[in-house]
């Protein structure tokens, strides 16, 4: 399979102790300098960012002193990087962002789905509620993108569409933030209609240590910095109510900057260590996702007492039944190879 040869076992699932579910996937740790620092697979696994991006996506309003401009806070950087579940937090602060620059939620192009709180089973969708776009787990993001046009005077009709000037500044500055050149970035169309980029996750891994750690030796490093810290200090606002990145950037203190992508990709930078891991899990299982994500900071050595007992539940080592009985397990099959060796 095309792109994909790079993959190896890293969780499997048993039932009655024999084998029943195995999930490939590839690592890649990195420091910002590019350095990979261990890896499972082939650290240079092209894959599809997805929404792990999001931070990067913000550049151009950031580096042009859109989020100034505005007197956004915290909340409102947040929510540009969020994958957000659509509850009441959300839409109020995309609300706001969006009424900064006299817009409402019809300037969005994001399109609509069932909120994450209802499609991830976190609340039930209330009696005759009717999601819009501002329920969007992107809707931060894209409200990021009509700001950003209208400060600069930008046209809003058609401001998804790969040549307009938001989009190719956008490709720019993802491909500087990873340490690409942005004829190396492969493009596609993500969920929310906005062009998504495929890369190594080495460079993946790369960006989130720059984003993380900082990029001095960049123009980048104010705005990476400020977008880390609001994530970090607003998990809630970057994730929602019982999602993995809201526990891992809780869990982390400060210290982890977290951020899930669709279809099994997942990044976790080290702000004290100036390090990040990208990892992607091939057949895009999420509950194999965050259990791996777990096991590389254990190996990584970032995990206190403490911290390995809170994530304890998110490794889902227990597989349960409908009547609370355990039928099997999931289990961690891989160990990281540290400096190519």
């Amino acid at each position: 399979m095309p792109g994909m040869t790079g993959f190896v076992p890293l969780i499997e699932v048993t039932r009655g102790g024999q084998p029943e579910c195995q999930h490939w996937g590839a690592v890649a740790v990195a420091d910002r300098n590019g350095r990979v620092l261990a890896r499972v697979g082939d650290p240079y696994t092209v894959t599809f960012t997805r929404s792990t991006i999001k931070a990067f996506q913000a550049l151009p309003f950031m580096q042009a002193g859109g989020a100034a401009a505005l007197d956004w806070g915290q909340g409102e950087l947040a929510l540009l990087c969020a994958s957000h579940n659509g509850e009441p937090m959300h839409v109020v602060q995309a609300e706001r962002m969006l009424a900064s620059v006299d817009k409402d939620y019809r300037a969005l192009q994001c399109g609509c789905h069932r909120p994450l709180f209802a499609e991830l089973g976190i609340f039930p969708m209330p009696d005759g509620f009717v999601p819009d776009e501002r329920h969007n787990n992107c809707s931060g993001k894209h409200a990021g993108f009509v700001a950003h046009c209208v400060l600069q005077g930008l046209a809003l009709e058609g401001h998804l569409d790969p040549v307009h000037p938001l989009q190719t500044a956008i490709r720019d500055q993802v491909a500087q933030a990873v340490g690409l050149a942005p004829a190396q970035l492969i493009i596609g169309i993500d969920g929310c209609s906005a062009p998504n980029y495929a890369m190594p996750l080495a460079n993946l891994a790369r960006g989130y240590a720059r984003l993380a750690g900082g990029a001095p030796d960049t123009d980048l490093h104010e705005s990476l910095v400020a977008l880390a810290d609001a994530m970090v200090a607003r998990p809630e606002l970057g994730s929602g109510t019982g999602r993995h990145d809201l526990d891992f950037m809780r869990i982390g203190q400060g210290d982890w900057v977290s951020k899930t992508g669709a279809d099994g990709v997942q990044v976790v930078g080290s702000r004290s260590r100036g390090e990040a891991f990208a990892l992607k899990i091939m057949d895009g299982n999420m509950v194999a996702q965050v259990a791996a994500a777990v096991e590389v900071m254990e190996q990584l050595g970032w995990l206190d007492t403490r911290q390995r007992e809170a994530l304890a539940p998110r490794r889902s080592r227990s597989i349960v039944n409908a009547k609370g009985l355990q039928v099997g397990e999931r289990q961690a099959v891989f160990r990281m190879e540290r400096n190519g060796g």
